[in-house]
């Protein structure tokens, strides 16, 4: 019983130290031993913890006082400005962890691509993650042409991917229809990640060397589950 006692506590300590490494803020010689794979990993790990109500304990407070003089994260994260999707939490992240760029939709400009080759060329960012999300209000915004202001030309971004998904019948093709709706989502981030390739050489040439990867990915917003893109 005692030897049976001794291993428990013994595993217990190592699932202990697993734990706080974890959620331990990442160093810069942390950041550079990372590769792309490990990273998306880590984030897939974490929306799988996130998915089952076992996110961690990033420290806050720790995590302040350490990040002030300096910042070393794993990956930027292009999302959508939805309030249902806070990126770091769906992610299992804390401060420090992430860069993390919102805008209605999801789609790039240059301002994004500036802040991706910043996050990635000179702050060591091993992952680009396109994050779209289910029922997305621009997404549906744009299949219906919507018009209101500045927002007019953003939904315009969106167009391309909603006159690129096939298999519907012009009436089939608005917001009112789930199903039209999902695939333009899926086709947005897939749209959004080629035109991240084509419109930045610096990150076409470090996904192609392998120092970083450039992925796409859905969430579900009744679920919190993550899908990647193949």
């Amino acid at each position: 019983m005692k030897t049976m006692n001794r291993k428990l506590r013994i595993v217990s300590a190592f699932v202990l130290a697993l734990a706080a490494v974890a959620n331990a803020q990442v160093t810069k010689e942390e950041q550079s031993a990372l590769t792309p794979d490990k990273v998306l990993t880590d984030l897939m790990d974490g929306n799988a913890r996130f998915v089952a109500g076992k996110i961690g304990d990033p420290e806050i407070k720790k995590r302040v006082t350490n990040s002030a003089d300096g910042q070393y994260p794993k990956a930027i994260v292009l999302s959508c400005v939805d309030s249902r999707v806070p990126v770091e939490m769906v992610f299992d992240q804390g401060i420090g962890d992430l860069f993390v760029a919102r805008v209605a939709g999801n789609v790039e400009d240059q301002d994004q691509l500036g802040s991706m080759e910043f996050a990635t060329k000179l702050a060591g960012a091993k992952l680009v993650f396109v994050l779209g999300h289910s029922a997305c209000g621009a997404i549906k915004g744009a299949c219906d042409r919507a018009e209101l202001g500045n927002l007019t030309g953003l939904l315009t971004k969106i167009r391309p991917a909603v006159d690129a998904v096939e298999g519907f019948k012009p009436e089939q093709r608005n917001s009112a229809n789930k199903a039209f709706v999902e695939k333009v989502v899926e086709q947005n981030v897939r749209q959004t990640m080629e035109d991240i390739r084509k419109d930045s050489q610096v990150l076409s040439e470090m996904e192609a060397s392998g120092t970083i990867k450039i992925v796409g990915g859905i969430y579900d917003l009744h679920t919190g589950k993550i899908t990647l893109l193949k």
